[in-house]
């Protein structure tokens, strides 16, 4: 084995201790890995020497996301050939990972939708193959298909493989009703605060007091919202009520929403409309029909439950009579929430026909050349999982897919302890590059919680989010609420901001939270624990300025402003004072004064936000002089000096005097004993802070920390 190997066989089998992998797991690595060597692939190399070239930028990067293409996607449903299987399993047992990798390589490129859930095992152990050979973006891709398309305790298995390759990638997000805390206890010495997005109900012009409101979609001019509403009305016996679900739009004047008027009578029917889309020139209108099983005539040519509609304005502003889109598009099941691609000659919708990854997947159709729409065609296993994909929106500017899931591997709401899958939906985006979409990204905590985010839509600026929750006294209603948009939800935040924090002396990584605000356009950033060793990353909108700020227990609080031109990296080396004691050089008083100068000011503002960022760690001031002189007015002065300081910080930070005590020492605890020179002398006449750190337990945050997984970009 040569060298070069064998020193990366050492490293990945510590990766894999560390992990948590069992003995059995670990020996199977050995196992793979001796036998794959020789195969280490050229295409690494290539790669390494291109970097080294230069010639790949941030671009080129983003674009080299590895995906798997799956070749029978939307051809075949499902994908045996009993001559190439029984070769595999020989290869398996024979332990011929050599011949193995290939023959397994090219079964899976072959998987029909239907392999995903009866072969994952194929899936992951060719991811495990592809990391024996170094492959680590094929293997997490692979790894994250399988575990998107598995159920039960498999999954705690192929996590654990999947953990080695993104340990050291993997985010944190600080729970923001602990970091608003933090936020707050700073008020009393910051005029920058970042932002804390609010919701704002979108008033009773729009919204029902009675009925619930939902399902919001745009004109990319941003000034008509059209949702839907689901109200009580009487059965065909007029006997007894029963839930009708119409169309509805607002307009909006100078900043207001108008009152909320109903379609017309040819859209809506007595079965049920929702869930639409409308053309960039207002024109052509999507949405979905439902069957009421006592109006089938008003829904006669519905194919399943639910089937898209398509209808025009005429140039009397009336729209026509709503037609099928057909059996091209729709199915024999439920098929609704469609959105247009921004050139308008894709359309995307949810559907849970047969054929799909799970219960609803994203699936879509485009123009053809001659009239009408081609057939369906399911987007396959970067978008789609074995749980539920629905609420599809694409971005009426750039080519950015949102869509929400509760089958995606980062979820913040609460992980089902059975079958270790969630539950509750997210929202999640994903963008193309190259005609392929990349691995679709949460968009976070300012807008994902513990319970289910979907039917929602964007306006074309960017500016703000549209969707329904419910108030707090009135949880069965569902209001339509305005959210800005926070940075992880931005359409073209991907520019990466990157940093490490690290111990000037030792190099060691400190740990803390690092926040970001957005100076140019105020839009509120999600902050995040730093890494095990100290790093943090950040996609952002580029061309902005930003304020960076990182705090923690053992530093200084840090702000760094900068402006982001392309992919950045800052890294910072501080001071720790972690052993609680220390002194600042600026710290020389006046002969016989205790006054206050300006340029002591920087380093005891350093203390002051030390001590408002954390509200339960009390100081002592300790004042200390030379020899030389009276060592009663040493005594006095030294006093004097540290009540100076001391009157300095509580009235900076409004903090609580009981927090902080001033010790006059004079004289009495030099560091040198026998002062022979003013440079002794110097070094005794200091000012000291020492901190005083809580024995109880400090307190955690009550919400749980979210890890967000790596996607391999």
């Amino acid at each position: 084995m040569p060298l070069y190997i064998f020193n990366r066989f050492v490293s990945e089998i510590k990766e894999l201790k560390n992990s948590g992998l069992s003995i059995a797991l670990i020996l199977t690595f050995v196992l793979f890995y001796q036998a794959a060597y020789p195969q280490k692939g050229k295409h690494k190399n290539n790669f390494q020497t291109i970097a080294a070239q230069g010639q790949l930028d941030s671009i080129s990067v983003m674009r080299s996301e590895y995906q798997f293409q799956f070749k029978n996607i939307n051809i075949i449903p499902f994908y045996y050939n009993e001559a190439e299987y029984l070769k595999i399993k020989k290869y398996e047992e024979a332990k011929n990972y050599k011949e193995l990798l290939p023959a397994l390589e090219q079964y899976v490129n072959s998987f029909g939708i239907q392999n995903f859930s009866r072969n994952t095992d194929m899936i992951w152990k060719l991811g495990r193959l592809y990391q024996m050979y170094g492959y680590k973006d094929r293997a997490l891709f692979l790894y994250t298909t399988a575990l998107k398309n598995l159920r039960g305790k498999k999954i705690e298995e192929i996590k654990k493989y999947y953990d080695t390759i993104t340990a050291s990638s993997t985010e944190k997000y600080v729970p923001l009703e602990y970091y608003y805390q933090l936020v707050d206890y700073r008020k009393s010495v910051d005029t920058l605060f970042p932002p804390k997005s609010v919701f704002l109900n979108m008033g009773e012009l729009v919204n029902d007091l009675r009925y619930p409101d939902y399902g919001p979609t745009m004109n990319v001019g941003s000034n008509i919202l059209i949702f839907t509403k689901r109200k009580k009305v009487l059965t065909a016996t007029k006997l007894a009520y029963r839930e009708n679900e119409d169309l509805y739009y607002t307009i909006n004047y100078d900043g207001f929403w108008d009152e909320a008027l109903p379609f017309s009578n040819v859209i809506n029917s007595h079965c049920n409309e929702g869930s639409a889309t409308i053309s960039k020139d207002g024109k052509t209108l999507y949405f979905a029909r439902c069957i009421v099983p006592e109006f089938l005539y008003d829904c006669r040519d519905c194919m399943g439950s639910c089937d898209i509609y398509e209808s025009h304005l005429d140039p009397e502003g009336k729209w026509s009579v709503a037609q099928n889109l057909g059996i091209q598009v729709n199915s024999i099941s439920w098929d609704s929430h469609p959105t247009l691609s921004h050139t308008e000659d894709t359309l995307y919708f949810a559907s849970d026909r047969i054929g799909g990854f799970g219960l609803s997947d994203i699936w879509f159709t485009y123009k053809l050349p001659k009239g009408g729409w081609a057939p369906a065609q399911n987007m396959g296993p970067v978008v789609n999982t074995r749980g539920n994909e629905v609420s599809p929106f694409y971005h009426p500017l750039y080519d950015v897919f949102y869509f929400s899931s509760n089958g995606q591997l980062l979820n913040f709401g609460k992980r089902d302890s059975l079958d270790f899958t969630y539950h509750t939906y997210d929202i999640y985006k994903s963008r193309k590059l190259e005609k392929k979409w990349q691995s679709p990204k949460n968009i976070g905590p300012l807008v994902n919680g513990p319970g289910d985010e979907y039917y929602f839509t964007i306006d074309s600026k960017s500016r703000d989010l549209f969707y329904s929750k419910s108030e707090i006294d009135n949880l069965a209603n569902l209001d339509l609420f305005s959210f800005p948009l926070p940075m992880e939800a931005q359409p073209l935040a991907y520019t990466k901001l990157k940093g490490s924090l690290t111990d000037s002396l030792t190099n060691e990584p400190f740990k803390g939270i690092v926040s970001v605000i957005d100076l140019t356009n105020g839009i509120e950033v999600a902050p995040k624990f730093m890494r095990e060793d100290g790093s943090f990353e950040f996609d952002l909108n580029n061309n902005n300025d930003y304020l960076l700020v990182i705090q923690g227990d053992d530093f200084f609080r840090i702000e760094h402003n900068f402006k982001l031109d392309g992919d950045t990296t800052i890294n910072i080396q501080t001071n720790s004072i972690k052993y609680n004691k220390w002194k600042f050089t600026s710290l020389e008083f006046e002969n016989n004064s205790a006054k206050i100068l300006p340029e002591m000011e920087g380093d005891l503002n350093k203390v002051v936000d030390f001590l408002v960022d954390h509200p339960s760690i009390k100081l002592i001031i300790s004042g200390h002089t030379d020899g030389s002189g009276d060592p009663e007015a040493n005594l006095k002065l030294s006093q004097e000096r540290a009540n100076a300081i001391k009157e300095y910080i509580i009235e900076k930070g409004s903090i609580a005097p009981e927090r902080v005590e001033a010790i006059g020492h004079g004289n009495q605890k030099p560091i040198i004993q026998q002062e022979t020179s003013e440079a002794d002398r110097k070094i005794n006449r200091r000012v000291e802070f020492e901190l005083i750190r809580s024995t109880e337990p400090v307190a955690t945050p009550n919400e749980e920390v979210i890890e967000e997984e790596s996607t391999g970009e």
